[in-house]
């Protein structure tokens, strides 16, 4: 078991990639703490029938009350905070539309919570990681950050901030202990992937590919249990694209 007895938060966790994580580093041993808006409860109830250890919380990434409760709880409850997984994030719903069509409300909803959540989310455990003197924080990022992708540009901006979020706090917290890195997916065939695209979309995607697959939600999580482990101890302010080769970087 590749995180045994670590305790792990993880944030957006109660559907979707978010709780593909959750499941996968309880599967490996880990303690996890599930946060989201949404009911957390039935994924936790899926960990703890399994054998595993799970403690539902429900937070608002973008409320620092949130965060700090969720830090000081996960703590209380299992006795240190060794793993942050960065999920939390609005991409399902989102209209498609020229920059200059977006409201100046809905750019700054994006950004508060794919950006700002994750800043309260870091500044809330950091303090347990640095007196552990270890810690591993994983931001979840996305390959439009590097392509580009036009008609998204909230959402691409937010995932290219989380980009140098990443870099710049692996520079300030590597003298602790602490790794920050990053994933970044690709197209992901998620529930919310599929009511925002076409079968036929994915599909032209999956051929721009160097390995014609369409990402699942697991393949993503093995590179987010590779960061939360030991394995990953001397890598920090890297980003590792999960996309078929789509985006080369």
């Amino acid at each position: 078991m590749r995180v045994k007895n670590k305790v792990a938060i993880v944030t957006g966790s109660a559907q979707g990639m978010g709780k593909a994580f959750a499941l996968r580093l309880a599967k490996e041993g880990a303690k996890v703490t599930l946060c989201d808006i949404l009911d957390c409860e039935p994924a936790a109830k899926e960990i703890a029938a399994a054998g595993g250890e799970a403690l539902a919380l429900k937070v608002d990434v973008t409320s620092e009350k949130d965060t700090v409760e969720m830090a000081k709880r996960t703590f209380e409850h299992f006795g240190s905070i060794d793993i942050l997984v960065n999920n939390a994030a609005i991409f399902g719903g989102i209209d498609m539309k020229p920059f200059d069509e977006i409201p100046a409300k809905e750019w700054e909803k994006i950004i508060t919570v794919n950006l700002e959540g994750m800043f309260l989310a870091s500044k809330a455990v950091v303090p347990y990681m640095k007196k552990q003197g270890k810690g591993k924080i994983v931001n979840i990022s996305s390959g439009v950050a590097f392509s580009g992708l036009p008609l998204f540009l909230h959402y691409t901006t937010s995932k290219g901030g989380v980009v140098s979020l990443t870099r710049g706090l692996a520079r300030e917290l590597g003298e602790f202990g602490i790794n920050v890195n990053a994933v970044a997916p690709g197209m992901v065939w998620t529930p919310a992937t599929k009511a925002m695209v076409s079968e036929e979309f994915a599909k032209e995607g999956i051929k721009k590919q160097c390995i014609k697959k369409i990402v699942q939600p697991e393949d993503v999580a093995a590179a987010v249990l590779f960061f939360a482990s030991d394995e990953s101890d001397l890598i920090a302010g890297q980003v590792l694209l999960v996309n078929g080769g789509e985006v080369l970087h």
